[in-house]
């Protein structure tokens, strides 16, 4: 058995190795490595993939989010609501531009924000949700949705974690992840479910208006070379990046399969394990398994279990260590120790597991062996 890792790009290059250079092999030849075919290509190609109207490629997915941001022309000091036990990116970005982040509770099952508590965190000051999908599944976007176009409120889908993952609401309709809301952004880091060899990321909207001022934004403001409609940056996806991922994005459904394939038999064989709580999964929402995320006992020494793996040659991490309202750059905020229970209790307790496209039964059998020994 080959060495595990947390994430196995190489093999999942070489598996589709000829596809991925031939593209690149192309666009070398053309030279055309700023905003080349390849780039409208690949968002015509992920826009139709996804089901919304305009897909807006950028540099990565940190941008994607000041982008979407910048575009709501949002008042000063307006406030935004989002999970805790989160990534910092959208966090840092709406803060960054003036913004005060408003931290609500996760689910202790899903990880996913708690929609319930949304309402009360809501003030005159309110202007945005920030629905991440963490780790692979929807949050509750019924709930979301209806708070929103209660309170007037824009919706922004982080779907880094997602892509792909379709959601089926309550009403009958199903939508993929970062179609929901008033715009959805998406990160192409390398480990992510459809990763480039890079940075990269994008937007999804069905809004023309803001597709148009998202375009501008991320093009130094400008509509027109050197004519400066409004503020902007300069935030692109290259045409090498977008043309590894149009062949990539071919393959995304069989990557979720087999990213699905691995979850369940995770599933199967510690579900007799009490103290390695797996996954749950939002029943309306399939789950794309960006990572494969265990919640720990507290009888489990989460150190001493991670030790205990890596000598068995099992990577493991931890995905958040703290939640985001304990951090020091967010202290201002005024959330204390005990504000947030549950994404408290979360970052002392979820290990994450290996999880990527090239795993086999003998490397599932093993990692679970090594798991479940730790307490035999």
């Amino acid at each position: 058995m080959q060495n595990l890792q947390m994430v196995d790009l190489y093999n999942q290059y070489l598996q589709i190795k000829d596809e991925v250079d031939t593209a690149m092999q192309k666009v070398i030849e053309k030279s055309a490595f700023i905003n080349g075919y390849a780039v409208k290509d690949f968002a015509d190609n992920l826009a139709k993939y996804v089901g919304t109207k305009h897909v807006i490629p950028c540099a990565n997915g940190t941008d994607a989010l000041q982008i979407a941001f910048s575009a709501l022309d949002l008042p000063a000091h307006a406030e935004f609501i989002v999970p805790s036990f989160n990534y910092v990116a959208a966090v840092e970005v709406g803060a960054f531009l003036g913004y005060k982040p408003v931290f609500i509770e996760s689910e202790a099952d899903t990880y996913n924000l708690d929609a319930s508590k949304i309402e009360e965190a809501i003030t005159p000051h309110t202007k945005v949700i920030v629905a991440v999908h963490l780790f692979g599944q929807c949050a509750d976007m019924d709930a979301v949705l209806a708070v929103a176009k209660k309170h007037n409120l824009y919706v922004i889908e982080d779907v880094a974690q997602a892509i792909g993952a379709v959601y089926t609401s309550k009403e009958g309709w199903a939508k993929r992840a970062g179609t929901m809301g008033h715009i959805g952004t998406t990160s192409f880091f390398p480990s992510k479910n459809l990763g480039c060899m890079g940075d990269g990321g994008a937007i999804f909207t069905d809004d023309d208006a803001l597709a148009g001022k998202m375009r501008c934004i991320a093009n130094h403001g400008q509509e027109v070379k050197y004519t400066y409609k409004m503020i902007g940056i300069n935030s692109r996806l290259d045409t090498l990046q977008a043309a590894l991922l149009d062949v990539k994005l071919k393959h995304l459904p069989a990557y979720i399969e087999k990213r699905q394939y691995a979850a369940n038999y995770y599933d199967k064989f510690l579900a007799s394990y009490p103290d390695f709580q797996t996954p749950a999964r939002n029943p309306q929402s399939t789950h794309v398994f960006h990572q494969y995320t265990l919640k720990l006992s507290e009888k489990i020494d989460r150190t001493a279990l991670q030790k205990h793996l890596q000598e068995k040659g099992v990577p493991t991490m931890i995905y958040y260590p703290s939640p985001l309202h304990l951090q020091e750059a967010y202290t201002y905020v005024g959330k204390v120790q005990g504000s947030l229970p549950i994404a408290e209790h979360l970052s002392k307790n979820v290990l994450s597991l290996p999880m990527h496209t090239e795993m086999t039964d003998e490397m599932l059998k093993y990692i679970c062996e090594a798991v479940v020994r730790f307490i035999k």
